[in-house]
């Protein structure tokens, strides 16, 4: 029988390996014996007479297999045409054109690092910016910039630039050649520092000048910052904008001057905010802001089709600034304003407590860490007493007393609308705690009322945390049953037919 073609080369080499060790074995037989039959013998034959046979284990090849061998060696076309759209797509950017499926499939691949002149306009997914946000910074918060992770992208991108930004040294084209790109998707900067300009190192102090003229500002030249002008002009949809005039990690090379809001700073910024009406939320903390440059900033705010929230925490206004803030507030439809940590005294908020009293839109007013004292107090107690719409009032440590504290227990059974009352770090003493807690037991509406390190008796504390625990439980009650405002109404609609 012949071999067939399909045997393979180690069965050859098996069967010929066989056949030779029979032709051997024969002919040794032969040439002992002649033609009688093959004796075995008892004694074994010598080692060089002996047949030399062959490991068959030996001479078998294992091959391992290929765990991604596959039949199909060759890639479907598909795949090839989105490997090289993915590879090109810098200077040749296909997206718009391809299938949804296939369009998934060439964002997942693209690289992170694309310039932003291809990928702004072009693409939306938000997995894309997803991978782009956390390559860039190792915590991301995307909550704070409405759920979006491209908005928050080009928001902090934006906020980069301008916290690196020096005047004189930087291109201000950095910044305004991104504007197109980012225009549709900003709504909200918060950038807290701004670098000055560089300056030159000043020829050494006359030994007779004193050593604290070094640290005073009427001797340095102003040092103006980014202007926000162009920038702000081009976004279309910005609503809130948070800044803080400073440096951080400065150093060794601290200077005051390194926290100098300039006058022109004061007037660019003042222009900047007043042509912005889409601007909902204006915030300029620790930037030393005193009264003459928060008239500047007010004065343009006067009449804002959209401010709701103005927050000056944290810098140098007194009561004519105060004043101005209260002129605000009949001139534009403010809901939240912050001037806490201050130096408003009680003209101030004489002038506040005037406006508060007629106000129908504001609904939180913070004066924490200024000093009122009680003229000032009184002042807005009063103020309390016709106002229907303020829900929030902060006025911890402003130096109230027991006055203020009885006026204030007068109010409190009138007033209906205050959620939240604090006078922390006052002095209360101890008959203004029980006045309070006596105006408190009609009250029905204040949910939180902090009074720590007012020198008010832990009983009056005690007591008043009882009647804002039964406050709360009734208003989750009602909210649990909005039925019971719907039978009220009913009711008392009945009862006016009777009658």
């Amino acid at each position: 029988m012949q071999d067939s073609p399909s045997a393979t080369s180690g069965l050859r080499t098996h069967s010929q390996s066989a056949f030779n060790l029979q032709s051997q074995a024969s002919t040794a037989g032969g040439a002992s014996s002649g033609a009688s039959p093959l004796k075995t013998s008892p004694n074994p034959a010598p080692m060089h007479l002996k047949p030399k046979t062959t490991n068959v284990r030996r001479m078998r090849r294992i091959i391992s297999e290929d765990a991604e061998w596959t039949l199909a060696i060759v890639p479907f076309l598909t795949e090839l045409c989105i490997q090289h759209i993915v590879k090109n797509f810098q200077n040749n950017p296909i997206l718009k054109q391809l299938l949804p499926e296939h369009q998934k499939k060439v964002l997942s691949h693209l690289p992170h690092d694309l310039p932003l002149t291809v990928t702004a306009n072009l693409i939306d997914d938000e997995n894309y910016w997803h991978r782009c946000c956390i390559k860039r910074w190792p915590v991301c918060h995307v909550d704070k910039h409405g759920g979006s992770w491209k908005r928050m992208f080009f928001e902090r991108h934006l906020e980069n630039l301008l916290k690196l930004f020096i005047p004189g040294t930087t291109d201000p084209n950095v910044i305004l050649d991104l504007l197109p790109l980012c225009r549709n998707y900003v709504r909200r900067i918060q950038v807290d520092q701004f670098l000055p300009p560089v300056r030159l190192p000043t020829p050494p102090q006359a030994e007779e000048q004193s050593d604290s003229g070094s640290e005073g500002e009427g001797n340095e030249p102003e040092k103006d910052h980014y202007q926000l002008e162009s920038l702000v002009a081009g976004l279309k949809h910005l609503e809130e904008l948070d800044l803080v005039y400073g440096v951080k990690d400065c150093g060794m090379n601290f200077e005051w001057n390194l926290f100098l809001f300039t006058f022109r700073d004061c007037h660019s910024l003042a222009a900047t905010i007043k042509a912005c009406h889409t601007l909902k939320v204006f915030r300029l903390t620790r930037s030393k802001v005193d009264d003459d440059k928060a008239r500047i900033l007010i004065r343009s705010l006067l009449d804002h089709p959209a401010l709701e929230e103005l927050d000056l925490s944290h810098n140098l206004i007194g009561d004519r600034g105060a004043r101005a803030a209260a002129k605000l507030l009949s001139h534009s439809r403010l809901r939240v304003l912050n001037l806490a940590n201050n130096q408003v005294r009680a003209p101030g908020a004489q002038s506040l407590a005037h406006a508060l009293a007629h106000n129908t839109n504001l609904v939180s007013l913070n004066l924490h860490l200024n000093c009122i004292e009680d003229e000032g107090g009184q002042a807005i107690a009063h103020a309390l007493e016709t106002n229907k719409c303020l829900t929030r009032l902060h006025l911890g440590g402003n130096e109230l007393s027991e006055p203020t504290a009885t006026l204030l227990s007068q109010v409190l059974p009138v007033n209906t609308t205050l959620i939240s009352l604090n006078l922390t770090c006052n002095h209360i003493g101890l008959d203004g705690g029980k006045q309070l807690l006596e105006g408190m037991s009609d009250n029905k509406t204040i949910l939180e009322f902090d009074l720590r390190l007012s020198d008010v008796s832990q009983e009056s504390e005690y007591l008043i945390g009882q009647v804002l625990h039964a406050n709360r439980e009734a208003t989750r009650q009602r909210t649990l049953s909005p039925g019971y405002f719907m039978s009220s109404i009913t009711n008392n609609s009945t009862e006016n037919s009777v009658g």
